[in-house]
């Protein structure tokens, strides 16, 4: 069985391959995105394996059901760039890694609250250049300190536990509490007592038509004045816009991304040696209090191992039985 891979990048070719050792599997890796201008590469392929930022629109998902393809394998857990109708209207099977590791993401996130409270990203340039002067660096204790949490699935799960760790007061916002997170002592109120309390501000929460750009003018109005807003989710449930507002009025006082909602013509590719067409996000980058790193949660070893193996699973179990083992539906 041939299983066209794209948006393939280094590690994408050594944990995949390594994972299907033995599976009879014929791996065609394509550096290129998937979008209408490149479905055709996957003509003889029988499923399509897709990362996050591939295109898998109707149009797109209608002409690799014509080229012969049964299956869409997305090694990622979101799901929200695939159409779903158009994919069961052409009878193609979707399928995607709902777990792989939620501590490579809970721990990033904690990385980038750790670098903006303590400026490391700043101290490390200003030593490099001789300048050990700490004016401007100063941080507060994460002791005590109040975080807000929405989304407690795996992820925000580990992440609440990591933050009791801090000695922080952990509230969420989740329309289904975790028994475990109570078991941590992490408070459940509604998202506005959230935003009004909470000193930092984690979005853990997938991206579906009620999350769509939750942070907006409205919710940033909201929030504690000078708090710390993390998204390690998806883009697109901040409005970029409204939050750039909110840095300029100092409403939030810092702002760490690990995703974009337009990150699918920046992140992944090495564009230093030509410039950023994207205005919005370059104005995020002049603002000394942002940082920004380009979707590497999940970017792990174990987390990479684990996408692999399940993916490889998923295909496997398609060519057997004609069911992956972790099947997509619209009642996800």
């Amino acid at each position: 069985m041939r299983v066209d891979v794209f948006s393939a990048k280094p590690h994408d070719r050594s944990f995949l391959s390594l994972a299907a050792k033995g599976q009879a599997l014929e791996l065609t890796f394509h550096e290129a995105r998937l979008n209408r201008d490149t479905a055709r590469l996957a003509a003889s392929a029988e499923v399509v394996c897709a990362f996050v930022n591939d295109d898998l629109s109707a149009e797109v998902v209608v002409e690799l059901a014509a080229l012969g393809v049964r299956m869409i394998a997305l090694r990622s857990a979101g799901f929200n760039h695939v159409d779903l109708i158009a994919a069961r209207s052409a009878g193609l099977s979707v399928a995607r890694v709902p777990a792989y590791s939620p501590h490579a993401v809970a721990e990033h996130t904690v990385a980038l609250i750790l670098a903006l409270n303590r400026k490391t990203h700043r101290a490390y340039n200003r030593v490099r250049e001789g300048n050990f002067a700490l004016d401007g660096l100063m941080g507060f204790d994460m002791h005590g300190k109040v975080a807000g949490i929405v989304g407690t699935g795996l992820i925000g799960t580990v992440l609440a536990r990591i933050l009791r760790g801090f000695g922080c007061e952990v509230l969420a916002s989740d329309p289904q509490p975790s028994v475990e997170c109570e078991a941590l002592g992490v408070t459940y109120v509604p998202m506005e007592e959230l935003l009004s309390r909470s000193d930092i501000i984690t979005l853990q929460c997938p991206l579906t038509p009620a999350t769509h750009h939750l942070i907006n003018d409205t919710a940033i109005s909201a929030m504690k004045p000078g708090a710390m807003l993390i998204n390690t989710s998806r883009g697109a449930v901040i409005d970029t816009r409204d939050v750039t507002r909110g840095l300029k009025s100092g409403q939030i006082g810092a702002l760490g991304l690990d995703v974009y909602e337009e990150e699918g013509d920046l992140f992944f590719e090495d564009l230093s040696d030509s410039f950023i067409p994207d205005d919005v996000f370059a104005r995020l980058l002049t603002f000394p209090n942002v940082l920004i790193t380009g979707h590497q949660g999940f970017f792990t070893r174990e987390a990479l191992e684990a996408i692999a193996e399940t993916t490889i699973a998923n295909i496997a179990a398609f060519r057997e039985s004609g069911l992956p083992l972790h099947p997509v539906s619209r009642l996800d």
